[in-house]
């Protein structure tokens, strides 16, 4: 499995509030994107937020990181500050 992990600064809560209400009212992941799972985290106290944007290929995770690319930064909860593709190594869950 692989994670785009995007991170973004200056978040204003009612665009990320807007932006979670379309992703919940849509079919599925936008156009081009080919995404098999979604966290989005949140710091309110420091404006920050951080998406996890999993994918099953390393060549999946690459084609949809062009349809983020090409979308209007308007759709977005903040400013973006970094992307990392990375390889999952390890998923714990602890009970």
């Amino acid at each position: 499995m692989y994670v785009r992990v995007v991170r973004f600064t200056d978040v204003d809560a009612d665009r990320l509030d807007a932006m979670l209400a379309r992703i919940e009212a849509s079919d599925g992941p936008p156009p081009g994107v080919s995404a098999s799972g979604l966290k989005v985290m949140l710091d309110r106290a420091q404006g920050t937020a951080v998406v996890l944007q999993s994918f099953e290929t390393e060549s999946a995770m690459t084609e949809s990181a062009k349809a983020f690319s090409a979308m209007d930064p308007s759709e977005t909860p903040g400013t973006r500050s970094s992307v990392d593709a990375c390889e999952l190594k390890l998923e714990l869950q602890l009970s």
